[in-house]
């Protein structure tokens, strides 16, 4: 078996834009499908949708969403993933990670700080 890596609930997490990295809190989200990041962090780091959409499922229902590709690095593991815009402003965390990304080998520990 492959070794897998442990994660909280929370996790810093390192964005890479075009000129630029920012480290950031995110959501470990095993109910989410996929990735999500801010609409104002991705203007920051100067990252524009890849003109393509995608409808998420929500609490909310369900919405389109602007894609855009970005680099990421979570507990010391590169990955290009997928993440869609959306007004996070209003949340904690300006950034969600999803099973997409999970599925490379993590494993989430609740008890994990």
């Amino acid at each position: 078996m492959d070794k897998k890596t442990v994660v909280g609930l929370i996790e810093e997490i390192t964005i890479f834009g075009k000129n630029k990295q920012i480290k950031v809190i995110a959501r470990i989200d095993t109910g989410a499908k996929s990735n999500s990041i801010d609409l104002g962090l991705a203007k920051e780091l100067g990252i524009n949708p890849n003109g393509k959409t995608t409808i998420v499922k929500s609490s909310m229902g369900k919405v389109k969403r602007e894609v855009v590709d970005l680099d990421i690095e979570i507990a010391g593991k590169k990955f290009k993933g997928i993440f869609t815009l959306a007004n996070r402003s209003h949340l904690k965390y300006p950034a969600l990670i999803g099973r997409n990304i999970l599925v490379n080998g993590f494993i989430i520990d609740p008890s994990k700080d």
